[in-house]
């Protein structure tokens, strides 16, 4: 209410949204597919933070299915202290990190417990370097997968060209549980 309303209208129909005598409860399913998340929405699906945390925004996630996120690499990045002092390089290990919280994120919409490992990486060829100011584009697609586990084609671009590609597994340690959906 703002400061001017006195009370609840009168001529709102009982189990209305403007009735206050019915609440609607919040529905339990998240939406199936997402867009524009900032790093606020993303930390609520990832337990991931900084420097950790390195999806900048996510563009679209479908649960359970695919998802498009962003990664701007900034020169400020504690790894190019030592990675490498006269080029600076992002590691292919934070590309596959980055990559993995991503279908973490997919995995997570589809019922998997906040935590998910990174259990495997296969096939993962870089094609091109990845240094500060670029922008990665990545993608991750839901391949496969039993219960608690999926696997996941990743790709990794900048300026429309394929810098990393492989495919990885995702594990929820706790699907076990009969709850979970994943």
């Amino acid at each position: 209410m703002t400061s001017t309303d006195t009370g609840p209208d009168p001529t709102a129909q009982p189990g209305s949204a403007a009735s206050p005598a019915t609440p609607q409860a919040p529905s339990a399913e998240k939406p199936k597919i997402l867009t524009g998340l900032g790093t606020d929405q993303i930390k609520e699906l990832i337990p991931h933070r900084w420097p950790m945390l390195l999806l900048d925004r996510i563009e679209k996630v479908e649960a359970g299915v695919e998802g498009v996120a962003i990664k701007n690499v900034a020169g400020t990045e504690f790894w190019f202290q030592g990675h490498f002092p006269n080029e600076a390089i992002l590691p292919g290990i934070v590309v596959i990190e980055a990559m993995a919280q991503l279908a973490g994120v997919v995995f997570s919409l589809a019922g998997a417990g906040e935590i998910s490992y990174l259990t495997g990486v296969r096939s993962m060829r870089f094609k091109k370097r990845i240094v500060p100011g670029d922008r990665i584009v990545l993608s991750a697609v839901r391949t496969a997968g039993a219960r608690g586990v999926g696997e996941f084609r990743v790709v990794a671009r900048t300026d429309d060209q394929v810098a990393a590609e492989g495919v990885i597994t995702i594990t929820d340690p706790a699907a076990n549980n009969p709850l979970r959906k994943v």
